[in-house]
């Protein structure tokens, strides 16, 4: 997630859609979703239940049955039944999440930002000054970003090749001159809207986790560089979006065979989403590595920690905090929680980040957990290269392979991300 007061990117828990997501018993699903089918239908009172196996771009489905998850409204006489009902692990209401809740971008608003940005690196360099020196360890030269060198992406001899990531975010501008001639899959999810990227976060998430290795606008910001990207939208123009649509996302990423989804998106909610564990609990039995931002609801240098968000705080889904070039913990990155898997499990670069941007503008500094995710997304492209290992076993690989920190594990749990080395 972005830094709120960097891009207003939403504090919310997430607004209600009014409808429900209900999390299926594993016995419901087997080789094919008859049972499931059923017992949606019998629960909801739907005449059809369309599923994802069937259900092609446009239709949106009830039942996703690769994830065990359901979506539909419920009167209360249903929703009492459901949650009483066996075969249904747990119902809870479908929210909206938000990424990038502020103004459009207008000169008025990216001026804006830069004041605030310029703020932020001010206040996180006097915070950090108490517990590590101030000078900044790496910097952004005309060669590479300073992420990429202090996770060693640029001594690794991996590409990403015969990889494939998937990010959800708020689409990409497909015509952007540093993505000419990549292998790109994309879907939007939110209906009544194309992949375009008017938002710009989804684009600058995609150039880090899978940007190109020598940029027509200057320094390399992107790591696999080699790797199938798939760009799914499930953040609409508004930025946006249902958690049915990041399910919806997850489902087409998990069937389009990718080894890692990248999401830097969720909501302020301090209680796991049985949803979403179950999603990611079934995607790493699929050998699908899902990664999502922390959150950015800290202000430590006002003594707030914050917590672990929806949908990082799932057990099943890799949690990714945010450090400075000095590699200080990023003032507005989220700390633990004491909730069963509400652990921050590694930390990326996400402050002052250098990536692209959708054109004309074509790249943008911002700072976020939303920003160090990526950084963890297309190092597990260049480590699930080198040795094969997915869902289970390239979580192990990124965490045993962490630099360690002189930071508490609640902050940056195994340490900084890094790159496979020669």
């Amino acid at each position: 997630m972005t830094d709120p007061r960097t891009t207003g990117t939403g504090r919310a828990g997430g607004t209600h859609t009014g409808r429900y997501l209900m999390v299926l018993d594993d016995d419901l699903l087997g080789d094919d979703d008859t049972a499931a089918r059923a017992a949606v239908q019998e629960l909801t009172g739907l005449t059809e239940i369309t599923s994802s196996r069937d259900a092609g771009a446009g239709v949106r489905p009830t039942l996703f049955s690769r994830l065990g998850v359901a979506v539909a409204e419920l009167d209360p006489d249903r929703l009492r039944s459901a949650r009483a009902d066996r075969r249904i692990v747990s119902v809870e209401p479908e929210r909206v999440l938000r990424a990038l809740t502020g103004p459009g971008l207008s000169a008025e608003y990216l001026k804006g930002f830069a004041d605030a940005a310029g703020f932020l690196a001010d206040t996180a360099a006097s915070a950090a000054a108490a517990d590590a020196p101030a000078a900044a360890q790496f910097a952004d030269t005309d060669q590479l970003t300073w992420g990429l060198a202090a996770t060693g992406v640029d001594a690794s001899p991996e590409t990403g090749a015969g990889v494939a990531v998937a990010v959800l975010d708020t689409g990409l501008d497909l015509g952007h001159p540093d993505f000419a001639g990549r292998e790109i899959e994309s879907r939007s999810f939110v209906d009544g809207q194309e992949v375009a990227d008017v938002q710009g976060h989804g684009t600058h998430c995609i150039g880090t986790a899978c940007g190109p290795l020598t940029p027509g606008s200057g320094r390399r910001y992107g790591i696999a560089h080699g790797s199938r990207i798939l760009v799914g939208k499930v953040l609409g123009d508004d930025g946006s979006g249902t958690d049915a649509g990041i399910l919806e996302g997850i489902e087409w990423a998990i069937g389009a065979g990718v080894q890692v989804v990248s999401m830097s998106l969720g909501a302020d909610l301090n209680e796991v989403s049985a949803a979403y564990e179950n999603a990611g609990r079934r995607a790493l039995d699929a050998g699908v590595l899902i990664i999502a931002a922390a959150g950015n609801n800290a202000e430590r240098s006002a003594g707030n920690v914050g917590f672990v968000g929806v949908p990082a705080n799932s057990p099943s889904i890799m949690a990714v905090g945010a450090v400075d070039a000095a590699l200080a913990i990023a003032d507005f990155s989220a700390a633990s929680s004491a909730v069963e898997g509400g652990q921050v499990d590694i930390a990326g670069p996400g402050v002052d980040v250098y990536s692209s941007w959708p054109m004309p503008q074509r790249t943008n500094t911002i700072s976020g957990t939303s920003m160090a995710t990526p950084h963890v997304a297309g190092i597990a492209a260049l480590w699930s290269q080198r040795t094969g290992a997915r869902g289970r076993d390239l979580w192990t690989q990124l965490t045993q392979a962490a630099q360690r920190l002189p930071l508490p594990s609640g902050d940056v749990g195994a340490g900084l991300v890094r790159a496979p080395g020669n």
